[in-house]
């Protein structure tokens, strides 16, 4: 598994937008993309610092992603975004996430 790690700031007030297009917009793209697994977003209500963790199945597809959509993701978020967001890529060495989706 591939991870991609995005740190990036909201601008002043900008917590809800962010939670509104992301999931109106982005997560939908997100889910059509092949090999894209999950995607986990922090931040704190109390501070514009927030961080965008998405899963892949393999380096290929989220390169491809990041080839022929990030920049569409970052036009998104454009109007809720301060700077640049900084991007990360990591092999996956261990997860426990697959038992937090194990219906009870």
């Amino acid at each position: 598994m591939f991870a991609r790690n995005i740190s990036f700031r909201l601008k002043s007030n900008a917590h809800s937008d962010y939670t509104r297009t992301f999931e109106n917009e982005i997560l939908p793209l997100l889910r059509k993309q092949k090999g894209f697994k999950e995607e986990i977003t922090l931040s704190n209500p109390s501070s514009q610092d927030a961080v965008a963790i998405s899963l892949w199945d393999s380096k290929a597809n989220a390169d491809a992603y990041n080839a022929n959509h990030y920049p569409e993701v970052l036009r998104a978020f454009a109007k809720v975004i301060d700077g640049t967001p900084r991007v990360q890529t990591f092999e996956a060495v261990a997860s426990t996430f697959h038992n937090a989706l194990v219906a009870v």
